[in-house]
């Protein structure tokens, strides 16, 4: 099954978009996951076993703990990734893009059983082929999904116009203001664009298509950009 994309435009008018991972990258980062938690069940069960019945009783409890807690602390403290994910440059996120929360990653992990029925993960799978996005149940059920996590390059592009300066003497926050919306405003759409600039309106005394041109030129000249 080929990845697809997702869309989403966030209430600041930021266009996101989310590349599902198919169920092939998911399988191999649950595989890895897998082998993680199966050596050190193994490792931790040679020493705990010299505790006799008292030691088998902590065993299971470590068990329980790799099984379950192990894929639900590192989602939601790990920035949704496991070891396995994070290998694979898979992550878990909200369905509109946010940090995936407690209560979603706890349910997705739960229905990771019906995923699992009847057996080799045939529900889950046939969920991953028919959704569009890839989603097995727990993920329709937590609104949760997985995805590519996006290579950050070490600078963003600098904005395709030409460096400006204005006559008069900028305000540190006037100066942020406008650089943080250089950088931003490539993420965004034209008409989020227009909006954002025209509240700096009083510094260009420019509006609409005219003045974010020459709010980038601003940053760009504040940056030392030519």
């Amino acid at each position: 099954m080929l990845d697809t994309t997702r869309d989403i435009q966030t209430p600041e008018g930021l266009a996101l978009i989310l590349h599902p991972a198919g169920p092939v990258p998911r399988a191999l980062a649950w595989l890895l996951d897998f082998l993680i938690r199966f050596f050190c069940a193994v490792i931790l069960l040679i020493p705990i076993s010299l505790f006799g019945q008292a030691g088998m009783g902590v065993y299971l409890l470590v068990l329980f703990l790799l099984y379950w807690a192990y894929p639900i602390l590192f989602e939601v403290l790990r920035d949704g990734q496991t070891i396995g994910k994070k290998t694979m440059g898979l992550k878990v996120v909200n369905q509109n893009g946010t940090p995936i929360t407690w209560v979603a990653s706890i349910t997705r992990n739960l229905l990771r059983v019906a995923d699992m029925l009847p057996a080799f993960y045939g529900f889950g799978l046939s969920s991953c082929l028919i959704d569009p996005h890839s989603r097995r149940l727990g993920d329709l059920a937590a609104g949760s999904m997985v995805v590519y996590v996006d290579r950050v390059t070490a600078r963003l592009p600098a904005p395709p116009v030409p460096a400006e300066h204005l006559s008069m003497v900028l305000k540190p926050e006037e100066q942020g203001a406008i650089v943080n919306f250089s950088e931003r405003a490539l993420h965004m759409t034209p008409e989020r664009q227009r909006e954002l600039a025209d509240i700096l309106s009083p510094v260009t005394h420019l509006r609409g298509d005219e003045n974010v041109r020459k709010l980038l030129g601003v940053a760009n000249g504040l940056l030392g950009r030519k």
